[in-house]
């Protein structure tokens, strides 16, 4: 009886079918999907995050009030409500916002400049770290010296004078983070990418006269997407950590309800001289929630990657 392959399931005796680009790809999907499922942290961390996209989408439903409406009470400014008061779960700011509805809504703001960032990051990682290991020579030394750039220079006073010169919006944390970060998983790519090109399928990918781009897209891509997803949900923590570093400085957007923007009105309020923990702390906990789910699916990944870790 033949023996099967990696590459080609038996059909029969002495007869294989090549996996199709979609197979491939839908493999790979398949085993990062698995991996939640293998690993109690990582299902932890996919929890979170089902949770607040779910927060996400039904946010004008779940919210009782507008983030950013001046709220009145019996034709006062309802100011510094505190929780749990008439229909404020979470009470009101100073200038009489919900506070809870400011942290339904801020979710959005959250997860549109996270998994964004993470996109970007992880594709444009992946595709110079593919090029970069693939072609060597050259063209990996000119890659690999723009990296270099890129990780020396400090990552949030890159933010900040970003911020300064361009109008106060998410999409500048977006930017930073497209052009700084995305060495990290380049890097790992391009030395994951350095051992692929080496083995036996890609061989004999180019003796049978596939072209570089096939190869490089159908036949190595697929084995380092787990690798690109793992940098990407470290890269949506990052980004909203981020978010939240540079409104709480002054430099975000000021018209776009955020976590950020929420510590910062607090903080500017003086909440905590005022023991408003119900101000601050709901947003603070959202944000440590998001970048702990992005480490335990992470850490979930990298046992699965590389099981070493386990010992």
């Amino acid at each position: 009886m033949a023996a099967t392959t990696d590459a080609a399931p038996a059909l029969g005796p002495g007869i294989y079918r090549r996996k199709t680009k979609t197979q491939r790809v839908l493999n790979a999907l398949n085993g990062m999907v698995a991996v939640p499922m293998r690993d109690p942290f990582a299902l932890v961390g996919l929890a979170i995050y089902v949770v607040f996209v779910l927060v996400a989408i039904f946010a004008p439903q779940i919210a009782p009030y507008d983030p950013l409406e001046i709220l009145f009470a019996d034709g006062k400014l309802a100011s510094n409500i505190p929780p749990l008061t008439d229909d404020h779960v979470l009470g009101t700011t100073n200038l009489g916002r919900d506070i809870y509805s400011q942290l339904v809504f801020g979710t959005r703001s959250a997860l549109i400049i996270g998994l964004s960032a993470a996109f970007i990051v992880a594709a444009l990682g992946t595709l110079v770290g593919l090029l970069a290991g693939y072609f060597g020579g050259l063209i990996d030394t000119i890659m690999m010296r723009i990296a270099d750039v890129a990780l020396g220079i400090p990552f949030l006073p890159f933010v900040i004078v970003l911020a300064a010169f361009l109008d106060p919006s998410v999409w500048n944390i977006v930017l930073a983070m497209a052009l700084l970060l995305w060495p990290n998983t380049a890097r790992v790519v391009r030395s994951q990418v350095l051992t692929v090109r080496e083995r036996a399928f890609i061989d004999a990918a180019r003796v049978t006269g596939s072209s570089t781009s096939r190869i490089i897209f159908q036949h190595v891509a697929p084995n380092i997407l787990p690798l690109s997803f793992l940098y990407g949900s470290i890269a949506i923590g990052w980004a909203i950590l981020t978010e939240a570093s540079i409104s709480f400085l002054g430099f975000g957007d000021s018209n776009v309800v955020s976590w950020g923007v929420m510590l910062q009105d607090s903080f500017l309020s003086q909440a905590l001289s005022r023991g408003s923990y119900h101000w601050f702390l709901p947003p603070g906990i959202c944000i440590i929630l998001v970048v702990v789910a992005g480490f335990f699916i992470s850490r979930g990944y990298e046992e699965i990657l590389f099981p070493k870790l386990r010992d």
